[in-house]
């Protein structure tokens, strides 16, 4: 398998190596940005398979590198922020990126992340199961692309693989530990805000009926009637 290629946007110089090098011990190729305009150019650049990304960088913020590379290509995007805010992470989401490290965090957990994302890449990869279609939702597994009402919708790649899940179990509640176990593939359940937010990213892109709360429970996928 061709060696993984992850670009790291920090402008934080002792944190950016501290990643690069816990990241090429876990057998990546990393190349480092320390601004908004470059990370854009790095990234056009060198076709990065992640993208590990600060939210304050100088030249412009990462909320507008994630903006820009994602209206090129699709790439799974880490957002590392200072702050543990609901907002900034709806921001952050709505833009593109597909999970967020609050910092201080440790090299372990982010490398942790990492691999998970990229494995969701690679099960992408392979045979996918036919089209679903949800009312005026049409999900193409094959192309990773979704529709709605003819139009296309842009999703990250956990958005896209957290609809999958949901519309492949219709009707079923779902708890927030299994969707974080299933589709983050984190095991001690400590992320249920990351799925709270990503579902209101599916809800603002996709109806705000689409997918049902069941309080203190977890989510289903309603069909329409």
């Amino acid at each position: 398998m061709t060696q993984r290629r992850v670009l790291v946007v920090e402008d934080e110089r002792t944190i950016a190596e501290s990643i690069a090098a816990r990241l090429r011990a876990e057998g990546f190729t990393v190349e480092i940005a320390s601004d908004g305009p470059s990370a854009v150019a790095q990234f056009h650049a060198g076709q990065p398979d992640l993208v590990v990304l600060d939210v304050m960088l100088p030249g412009f913020d990462g909320l507008e590198v994630c903006r820009r590379i994602q209206a090129d290509r699709a790439v799974p995007v880490l957002m590392l922020t200072a702050r543990d805010d609901e907002t900034d992470l709806l921001v952050g989401l709505a833009v593109g990126a597909d999970d967020y490290l609050t910092k201080p965090f440790s090299m372990r957990e982010l490398a942790a992340r990492v691999h998970v994302l990229l494995r969701r890449l690679e099960r992408a990869a392979g045979a996918a199961p036919p089209a679903i279609r949800i009312g005026g939702i049409e999900i193409n597994q094959a192309e990773r692309r979704v529709r709605l009402d003819g139009a296309d919708v842009h999703l990250t790649p956990t958005e896209f693989d957290l609809l999958v899940h949901l519309a492949g179990r219709p009707r079923t509640v779902l708890p927030r530990e299994r969707l974080l176990a299933e589709v983050w593939g984190w095991v001690d359940g400590s992320g249920t805000r990351t799925v709270d937010s990503h579902i209101k990213a599916l809800r603002r892109k996709l109806g705000a009926d689409l997918i049902r709360t069941v309080h203190g429970v977890g989510y289903a996928l309603d069909l329409p009637a």
